[in-house]
């Protein structure tokens, strides 16, 4: 039991202790990948009945990625769509649904808006030390935003003697990044911290320049063999101009957006005896944001000419569970939550019309009550759980999950099912003046299964798999001016695809990955939407979402003096709207194959005390494809990053 309990101080959580303790002694430990998000319990990736994806942070960094957003495009059934340059609003969907249907992590913390929106475009790879990628419904353990899954950052854990690091780089548009961290461990404690910052000037012409500062720091306690205390902190403050307009015409010199986001979490641990664990984590999010887009010049009078916005946003939980086992490679898990929102907003405009303006303040409560069963014997796994919430805006909501896993020979077969909500956000149920919020909405809810197999040849040298999943997404959330409220639940969309993996390790130092994703989206029923140009079709494909989808990469590190990465990325065409009429009109975003490629060079070996000097570089679109994830707004050109990174 002491190498339980030391799993659960490294990864914040209770191992399953099955198959993991099964393949350690008590003085030496060789752990293969380890999963959290899928259960909250960390377990072999091999044994969880979920379609699961583990990114590491320093493989990222690695290929000079610095953004999450980036690292998520080679994801097996997850797109991304950014609206143009560095700092642009970034949207995720995941196995065709909406794109505030994915519940995001940091350390345990949901970051999305209370309803599910999250914007991925200032989320860095600083201090990161693992994502891990959940696809399917988890509302049972994360619940509201969680129906097509979840996405989980967790920040690095220092070890050992302390070090430090420094990098700079810099590239085209006039981008400039640069930062440093510190990171070690002892017996009982652990620490990491990191500061970065980049800027640039954009893509476009005039008014688009941006810059992002991040903090980011990990302290972990560990008073005794039996218990364990983390605290972790990510701060973020980001700026970007825009001069487009809605439709992406080039219109403003002055327009900009702040965003100021502060994460805390601490997470706390006990083992009370061998088979009983306590676990409290302690949750806050807060957002400051707004725009300013101010009075181009003086002859700048003609209708609405200038809006200022101003929104606080506050998400705080506090979420107790126990891990009991009830046999040696059977857990069982019950927890409680209890959420606060809370969102404040103001805005105010200046028009030919004269001056007006607004306010609102709203706030709700949600408590949840949740079990979890996992077991495993014999090479199966098993997962079944239940949660209940209990919402101050639309009351109780029942959420399910199961799962099975069988794994003989190499061959892991397994199949799940689940159901997942998203609950309104503040806008459709509180708003006031002009549109008015419905009090009285149902959550969006999904009802999604899955079955596949993986296969494993020459001990995990060659590894393919295959996924067949469905989702039916229900009560929709719409707007109409026909009656009031605007907001009624009314549509209904379905998703169903396959997913393809293979990753291959024909020499020392190679890996040779690629996935292929096909996605079938349909509005079943459009609700109140009508017209060609209509958001919602009546048997089309949903917005914004490839029918095939492909990515290949190759990675070499079989040499000391560095490494080299290559990726090829293929997105076919997807259905947008041309919102420069009215009503929008219908278009096809044609496909489009980019090129990426990474290096890193070793010029110094860091010793036990020496210093390392490595230098990058990292070409993005390296054939300068021109293309568009949104119509009307350009993707980057070729963009180039060359930097150098210092270590002690």
């Amino acid at each position: 039991m002491r190498n339980l309990m030391l799993i659960s101080i490294l990864y914040g959580g209770l191992a399953l202790p099955g198959e993991l303790q099964s393949r350690q002694s008590q003085d030496s430990t060789r752990l293969e990948t380890v999963t959290v998000t899928a259960t909250r319990v960390p377990v072999s990736a091999a044994s969880v009945t979920s379609s699961i994806t583990v990114l590491r942070g320093e493989e990222l960094r690695a290929r000079g990625i610095t953004h999450v957003l980036e690292a998520l495009r080679a994801v097996p059934g997850l797109h991304v769509v950014q609206g143009g340059s560095f700092g642009a609003a970034t949207s995720v969907f995941l196995r065709g649904g909406e794109s505030d249907y994915v519940q995001v992590l940091i350390d345990g913390v949901p970051v999305n808006q209370p309803g599910g929106a999250y914007n991925f475009a200032h989320l860095t790879t600083v201090n990161v030390d693992r994502i891990e990628i959940v696809r399917g419904p988890a509302s049972v353990l994360y619940g509201s935003d969680a129906l097509s899954g979840v996405i989980q950052i967790f920040t690095r854990r220092g070890d050992g003697a302390m070090q430090g690091r420094a990098e700079v780089r810099g590239g085209t548009y006039n981008s400039l990044g640069f930062g440093a961290g510190v990171s070690g461990g002892a017996e009982r404690t652990s620490y990491s911290f990191a500061v970065d910052r980049s800027v640039s000037d954009g893509a476009y012409a005039f008014n688009n320049e941006y810059d992002n500062t991040v903090l980011s720091g990990r302290f972990q306690v560990r008073p005794d063999a039996a218990t364990d205390l983390t605290f972790s902190l990510r701060y973020r403050d980001s700026k970007f101009h825009f001069p487009t307009d809605g439709s992406g015409n080039l219109v403003d010199r002055n327009a900009f957006t702040l965003d100021e986001a502060t994460t805390i979490s601490l997470d706390a641990g006990r083992f009370l005896t061998d088979r009983v664990e306590l676990r409290l984590l302690l949750a806050s999010n807060v957002i400051n944001g707004g725009s300013d887009d101010s009075q181009d010049d003086a002859s700048d009078t003609l209708g609405f000419y200038a809006f200022r916005s101003i929104q606080n946003v506050k998400r705080q939980s506090i979420d107790a569970r126990s891990n009991i086992y009830l046999a040696p490679a059977v857990v069982l898990t019950g927890g409680a939550q209890f959420e606060q929102q809370e969102e404040r907003s103001f805005n105010e405009s200046e028009s030919e019309f004269g001056p007006s303006g607004g306010s609102s303040e709203s706030e709700r409560s949600n408590r949840a009550y949740y079990v979890q069963l996992l077991a495993e014997f014999s090479g199966l796994s098993l997962v079944a759980g239940g949660r209940l919430d209990d919402n101050e805006a639309f009351g109780t909501f029942g959420t399910y999950r199961a799962g099975a896993a069988y794994t003989v020979s190499g061959t892991k077969l397994r199949a799940s099912v689940g159901r997942g909500f998203k609950a309104p956000t503040f806008f459709e149920n509180f708003a006031t003046g002009f549109v008015i919020g419905n009090p009285n909405l149902r959550p969006e809810q999904s009802v999604s299964w899955e079955a596949g197999v993986r296969q494993a040849i020459g001990n995990d040298r060659v590894v393919v798999a295959g996924t067949y999943f469905h989702q039916s997404f229900e009560d929709l959330i719409q707007f109409t001016f026909a009656e009031a409220p605007n907001y009624f639940n009314v549509a209904e969309a379905r998703a169903s695809g396959v997913e393809l993996e293979a990753t291959a390790r024909p020499l020392q130092g190679l890996v040779l990955s690629a996935n292929y994703t096909w996605l079938d989206t349909e509005v079943v029923d459009a609700g109140f939407d009508s017209g060609a140009g209509a958001t919602f079709v009546q048997g089309a494909r949903l917005l914004r979402r490839p029918t095939h989808a492909f990515a290949a990469a190759a990675s070499y590190r079989g040499w000391d003096s560095g490494s080299f990465h290559v990726t090829l990325k293929h997105v076919g065409d997807r259905d947008d709207r041309d919102f420069n009429a009215f009503p929008a009109a219908p278009v096809v975003l044609p496909a489009h194959t980019t090129v990426d490629l990474a290096a890193e060079f070793h010029l110094l070996r860091s010793g036990s005390a020496g210093l390392g000097l490595t230098s990058t570089l990292r070409l993005e679109n390296v054939f300068g494809l021109e293309y568009a994830e949104v119509f009307g707004f350009p993707a980057r050109g070729r963009t180039v990053f060359v930097g150098g990174k210092v270590r002690r």
